[in-house]
């Protein structure tokens, strides 16, 4: 390989580092074996280019006590993505932007329920509106971007 072509590699790599696209890529799901639109999800984080690994799980509510998932937060799968966690049907875009540039403290993000037209809860042209909402350690939550409004 020649000394240019070896240059264009490690820059490509260190790129993809520094950009944090390759930590970006790994993402872990938890989710109940019954449920289909949590599938639907993680085929939308595939599509947009999302490594996925899933674990079913009959009882979510554990993890989400243990990754610090409030109640009011609450939907029906959970992925981590490094020390970030996601909460219900986010779309993809969003968590590309939040892992691009986390805001100060933020653990994670969350859609709280199942939002009909969010990613996954596709339901032919029905959208309604809502919130992809941030959160702290501290269970301070503020509206991080909103959808149909």
């Amino acid at each position: 390989m020649s000394t240019t072509k070896r240059m264009i590699k490690l820059a490509t790599l260190s790129l993809a580092v520094f950009t944090g696209s390759a930590f970006a890529t790994n993402v872990l799901t938890y989710k109940s074996p019954y449920c289909g639109c949590c599938k639907d999800w993680v085929t939308h984080m595939k599509d947009a280019g999302f490594n996925v690994t899933v674990e079913d799980h009959k009882n979510m509510n554990p993890i989400k006590q243990k990754l610090g998932v409030t109640p009011e937060l609450a939907s029906c799968h959970t992925a981590v993505i490094g020390d970030y966690v996601f909460e219900g049907h986010i779309p993809a875009d969003d968590i590309k932007a939040f892992l691009d540039n986390p805001p100060k403290g933020a653990k994670g993000l969350a859609v709280p329920g199942m939002p009909v037209g969010s990613p996954g809860m596709e339901y032919g042209d029905q959208k309604d509106p809502y919130h992809v909402y941030a959160y702290n350690e501290k269970g301070q939550v503020f509206s991080y971007r909103s959808h149909n409004m």
